[in-house]
């Protein structure tokens, strides 16, 4: 098989295209394409504790954390400790961080729409509802052989 023709090198290459594309988007904040990922989704969940924050951006822990740590360190979020369960650690947005979010939402607004700008809006709902089904199957697979 060619490599062309493999879908791992395709999603491989538009999966780098993408990622390329938004770090573009962003790099004048300061921040990693991933960094501003987590940002985003921090908006939507403000005070999740970290696992959770993971698993909605399908980071491990160990990445996680050193996400979490630059962006400590930039100002943008900070760990707090639960008050319900002491072993907790919640993630909450910091005022800069609430204000880098505000851009950061509108850039990936502009983003989406510039990158899919080639698709019709079939073929974009077309795309994003396979990009899910594949990842929803790959879950039900794992999930079976564990």
């Amino acid at each position: 098989m060619r490599s062309e023709e493999c879908i791992f090198f395709q999603l491989a290459k538009a999966g780098q295209s993408g990622a390329q594309y938004w770090q573009g988007k962003v790099a004048h904040l300061g921040l990693t394409a991933v960094q501003a990922m987590v940002l985003n989704t921090l908006s939507d969940d403000d005070g999740a504790p970290a696992g959770r924050l993971g698993e909605r951006v399908r980071l491990t822990s160990a990445t996680l954390t050193g996400i979490i740590d630059r962006l400590e360190n930039l100002g943008f979020a900070e760990r707090r400790a639960s008050k319900e369960d002491r072993r907790a650690v919640l993630v909450y947005l910091t005022g800069k961080g609430k204000q880098v979010v505000r851009e950061i939402k509108t850039l990936l607004a502009d983003a989406n729409r510039e990158f899919l700008a080639g698709l019709s809006l079939k073929e974009q709902r077309q795309l994003r509802g396979l990009l899910e089904k594949l990842r929803d199957l790959r879950r039900e697979r794992a999930a079976l052989t564990t």
